[in-house]
């Protein structure tokens, strides 16, 4: 048998480490967490760049990163479920606008909340009971 040569694979057999990643994060109450990310088929992934440049055109000039390197990447994600790794994706969707809907949920809260809506229907259910064990008394 002739020794393989895996410069001239167009696709080798065997991932090639991608060296140190920039890490996207947000910080948290412990301190950052490592960004996990949905494919375009609802999967989880970690994702890393291989230049800081790269990052900053597909998230932005605001996000946060660390370098890790790809083992140490995985073996992060691994715990949480996570296998798939994307390195330099193109496209990103754009990051969600909360303020507007936690306006929203703030100023709908107390319809579904308030004490006497929740007081409302228990007292109908509790009459609609009582009625229909009327209804079998009498008959």
């Amino acid at each position: 048998m002739s020794p393989v040569d895996r410069s001239e694979d167009p696709e080798p057999s065997e991932p090639v480490p991608a060296g140190l990643l920039h890490v996207p994060v947000r910080s948290g109450p412990a301190g950052c967490t490592a960004r996990f990310f949905r494919t375009p088929l609802g999967g989880r992934t970690a994702v890393g760049f291989t230049s800081a440049a790269k990052l900053t055109a597909t998230l932005g000039t605001d996000q946060a990163s660390i370098k890790l390197s790809e083992p140490a990447l995985r073996a992060l994600a691994a715990p949480l479920g996570v296998t798939a790794l994307t390195v330099d994706p193109s496209l990103s969707a754009p990051a969600a606008d909360r303020t507007a809907a936690t306006a929203r949920e703030r100023e709908n809260s107390w319809r579904r909340w308030h004490p006497q809506h929740i007081g409302a229907l228990r007292v109908t259910g509790a009459a609609a009971a009582a009625a229909a064990c009327l209804n079998l008394l009498i008959g």
